[in-house]
């Protein structure tokens, strides 16, 4: 979450921020209240140290009266101090509801967007950072979506996912498990080799992690949540791996942080109809290589673009028509100042299908998690990024759709020492 000093430093700056969200003016009157807060907390705080050091210092001086035969000035300042303490009491339970307020407050700011996040409502406003600059693929007249050759080809069944469990949870079988197994073990090995430490992190968190990286309380409605234990089974790896490093103080030569974790991913996401949400398009769970880094203030932005050049890297090695966007104010996550997203180009969709999202996040999620660093004899808050590399369903959609031959299914080159096949057939 912001700070209090940097919204009351930069207060202008805050407010048009959350005008490229598309606040509107009512809204916008959170910052007043948070300062408002922050002013009484302050007063209330003075009041109650004042009240507790001469509440103090009277005890100390009443034994000396007693002992000195003042029975009568020790009776008063005892009732001085009586008094004092159901003073303090009182303020110190408004001072707790003074806090509370001001965190309830705080945690209900989204992150502000970085200069360069271009004002906008929705998804069409997104700017395109990078456009694919090849032709995209054409298929033929008898070409298939990816649901119709999963059954043709028996990759994965959607019918038994549902008896099993319920609608967005995909069984895969035969070489589209393989085909699973294969494309998991490539992220993880190309994030290795990138320098990044592989995590297997757990698959459910509790609320304080939750809250840490920013799902909670923004995104409580889309995480399945265990009531009996208070656990949550994670939306994406982002939140395991960031939270190692929750209350921690980092020394100088542990930059660059980079780690990696593969792990299913769980989301309760709104219901819809409809050719876009059918098959992998949308679905509750899924595989997911994510890659996470914790980087100095100073260096976050570089090492954004290294995440960038990283994810398309994979793309190109899977031979995947793919272009990036850079998402606008009203597309932009909560906790985010910035994110590009990668969309590959389903050929027999004819569409683009989001597959990765990678953002910086700057002190948003840090200033909640606490990860902090010394430099000149003070703290400061790192900045953390993170990225999909990849998210799996959709990447398996577009292979399928736009691999299609007569033959079977073609597996890309890169891919073929994994699945140790050449051809779904």
């Amino acid at each position: 979450m912001l700070q209090v000093n940097f919204i009351r430093q930069n207060k202008e700056r805050v407010i048009n921020g959350l005008k490229v969200r598309n606040y509107s003016e009512e809204a916008l009157s959170v910052i007043d209240k948070i300062l408002e807060a922050d002013d009484k907390r302050k007063i209330t705080q003075t009041e109650l140290d004042s009240n507790l050091a001469e509440s103090n210092k009277l005890s100390k001086e009443i034994g000396g009266l007693f002992k000195q035969g003042k029975q009568a000035e020790a009776t008063e300042m005892k009732a001085q101090v009586a008094s004092l303490k159901i003073k303090n009491k009182a303020l110190q339970e408004s001072l707790a509801q003074i806090k509370t307020t001001l965190e309830e407050n705080l945690l209900s700011v989204p992150n502000i967007p970085h200069p360069s996040v271009p004002a906008g409502n929705t998804e069409d406003d997104n700017e395109i950072y990078k456009a694919w600059e090849h032709d995209l693929p054409v298929l033929d007249d008898e070409a298939l979506p990816h649901w119709e050759l999963a059954s043709k080809y028996n990759i994965f069944d959607l019918e038994l996912g549902v008896k099993i469990t319920g609608a967005g949870f995909p069984l895969y079988r035969n070489q589209g498990a393989k085909l699973q197994r294969a494309l998991i073990n490539f992220f993880l090995d190309e994030a290795s080799a990138a320098g990044y430490e592989e995590i297997q992190p757990p698959l459910m968190v509790n609320a304080d992690s939750a809250r840490a990286t920013g799902q909670l309380p923004d995104k409580e409605g889309q995480m399945y949540h265990i009531t009996k234990d208070e656990l949550y089974l994670i939306p994406t790896a982002e939140v395991p791996v960031t939270n190692i490093f929750r209350n921690v103080i980092l020394q100088d030569n542990e930059f660059p942080i980079k780690l990696t974790g593969y792990t299913p991913c769980f989301r309760r996401e709104a219901g819809s109809y409809g050719a876009h949400v059918r098959g992998l398009n949308r679905v509750h769970q899924f595989d997911k290589v994510e890659i996470v880094q914790i980087a100095r203030p100073e260096k976050s932005y570089e090492v954004l673009e290294t995440m960038l050049k990283h994810v398309g890297g994979l793309l190109d090695k899977l031979e995947l028509p793919y272009r990036i966007l850079r998402l606008c104010g009203g597309d932009l996550g909560f906790t985010s100042a910035l994110t590009f997203d990668f969309e590959v180009y389903s050929a027999a969709q004819k569409r683009w299908l989001e597959v990765s999202s990678v953002s910086n996040f700057e002190t948003y999620q840090s200033n909640r998690l606490k990860v902090r660093f010394k430099e000149d004899g003070k703290m400061h808050l790192a900045h953390t990024l993170n990225g999909s590399a990849l998210a799996l369903a959709r990447i398996v959609a577009a292979l399928l759709e736009n691999n299609q031959t007569p033959e079977g299914i073609k597996i890309p080159k890169a891919l073929q020492p994994y699945t140790k096949f050449e051809m779904i057939a």
